[in-house]
């Protein structure tokens, strides 16, 4: 595949992107930007979300993990579906019947203004590193498969890409993205079916038979019942119910989507359908990374983890497989941003300047205020990608949900507490307790040899670091 034909690629997908780009983003206002007018359709806000979730981590770091952990992932797939039904059942009723913009709104409603604040701030770092991280991990792949050879520094890849994400999301915000995002769902998917039907084809197999090797090669592997592995079922299950649940459910990016479509049944039927998509994609990778680890060593390719993937494309696969896993590859990188820096903007706008409740601004002047934090977000992600160039973790997916346990945590010790209790706050505390969980749980974290012997946290860092929040908040809570 030559460098011209992957740049006409990108650049036509670019060009489609900012089409939809116009086309929905005029006459927009805040209310566009913030929560699409309300006017959401459901269907496409659930197939859109599936490649937001999804992103550059999924394409490349869950098939990836098949060779070291087999079919392990679907242990925190059932606790993921697990939390979208708990989402679905109490989160978005009480989102509805409030009537927010901003999901952080009732924390201060309920615990107050210094919660709100904490709850906001938590969300902005955590989204920050975790959507930095999935737009490195694709940005990384393209720079190694193809720019490196072309003498194309790594950021000027990076500043690119974030300049044409900035472009389509400028105005339109969640209007814009709830279409770009479909778009962009669809190319993930064509890429993944081609890839495992061409891998299928190669080594002359129909999916049963394909998956009858994979268990014999010992792929397929599901359950951890040690109860000292971090892979253990039941935690993994736990972690996936809880991933969802602070990730999805307390997440201002992803609630932002939903709470666009006008009614609350809507929104339910559109978590529901989307829950449903997610799961199939999500094992049709699985599939496809346990096919990889069957070809890869009948060709001597001798990569894994997160390397397996590109490797057996860029030097085995047709150059027309090539395009179509780059879509695929491209469709994954830019939900991984769009997404990510609309709702930090909305987030920082509403929660922390108080863009809303200011009586001094005019409608202009909201507006000039949003565009300045949208351009500032986007040079922080240029950034945070490349500190992550320098971290050079070689798995990422692992990376993100570690840090996803640090920075959630707090989320879901302040909405649980907000609740399950009817006690108040004493409100200058809070930011201290938010802060105190995550610290408590690095310090358990580094010393679990110490403290457990044999015994391994994994995944259920996050649920610990809630508990510990949750626990905090009580001490410095009163009767109401």
């Amino acid at each position: 595949m030559s460098a011209v034909s992957l740049f006409s690629l990108v650049f036509a997908y670019f060009a489609l992107l900012l089409i939809v780009a116009w086309r929905t983003s005029r006459n927009a206002n805040n209310d566009s930007f913030f929560i699409g007018n309300k006017s959401s359709n459901w269907m496409l806000v659930a197939f859109g979300m599936v490649g937001t979730t999804l992103s550059g981590v999924t394409f490349v770091s869950v098939p990836g993990a098949v060779g070291r952990d087999g079919f392990g992932y679907l242990q925190v797939i059932i606790g993921y579906v697990l939390g979208y039904f708990a989402v679905v059942a109490i989160l978005l009723p009480l989102y509805y019947r409030l009537k927010l913009t901003s999901i952080y709104t009732y924390l201060e409603q309920r615990l107050g203004r210094r919660a709100y604040q904490s709850g906001a701030a938590f969300f902005i770092l955590s989204r920050l590193v975790s959507a930095s991280a999935r737009l490195y991990l694709v940005v990384n792949i393209l720079q190694l498969t193809v720019l490196d050879s072309m003498a194309v520094p790594f950021w000027l890849t990076t500043a690119v890409i974030l300049a044409m994400i900035l472009l389509y999301t400028y105005e339109g915000g969640v209007k814009t993205i709830v279409w770009t995002d479909t778009l962009q769902t669809t190319g993930m998917v064509v890429g993944l079916l081609a890839c495992a039907g061409w891998l299928l084809h190669e080594m002359d197999l129909s999916p049963l038979a394909g998956l009858m090797q994979m268990r014999e090669h010992g792929l397929t592997r599901v359950f951890t019942t040690d109860t000292d592995s971090a892979a253990n079922v039941w935690k993994q299950v736990g972690a996936g119910f809880f991933i969802v649940l602070a990730m999805t459910g307390m997440d201002q990016e992803t609630m932002q989507k939903n709470i666009s479509v006008r009614t609350l049944r809507d929104s339910q039927k559109n978590m529901l359908v989307m829950t449903a998509v997610l799961t199939a994609v999500l094992v049709l990778f699985m599939f496809l990374g346990g096919l990889l680890y069957l070809y890869a060593p009948t060709v001597g390719v001798t990569a894994s983890g997160d390397k397996v993937f590109p490797t057996v494309v860029m030097a085995h696969m047709p150059a027309v497989l090539q395009l179509i896993f780059f879509i695929g590859l491209v469709s994954a990188l830019f939900p991984s941003a769009d997404g990510a820096m609309t709702a930090l903007t909305s987030s920082f706008s509403i929660d922390i300047l108080g863009v809303q409740r200011r009586t001094d601004l005019t409608e202009r002047d909201r507006i000039r205020l949003r565009h300045r934090v949208h351009l500032g977000f986007c040079a922080i992600f240029l950034a945070l990608v490349l500190v992550f160039k320098w971290l050079d973790n070689p798995s990422m997916v692992g990376l993100v949900l570690k840090l996803t346990g640090y920075t959630y945590g707090p989320l879901l010790g302040l909405f649980a507490f907000g609740m399950l209790t009817r006690r108040q706050l004493r409100d200058r505390w809070v930011p201290a307790v938010a802060l105190a969980g995550p610290v408590l749980c690095y310090v358990i974290d580094s010393n679990q040899k110490l403290l457990f012997g044999s015994y391994r946290i994994g995944l259920e860092l996050l649920i610990l670091n809630g508990v510990l929040v949750f626990a905090g908040l009580t001490l410095i809570s009163k009767k109401p």
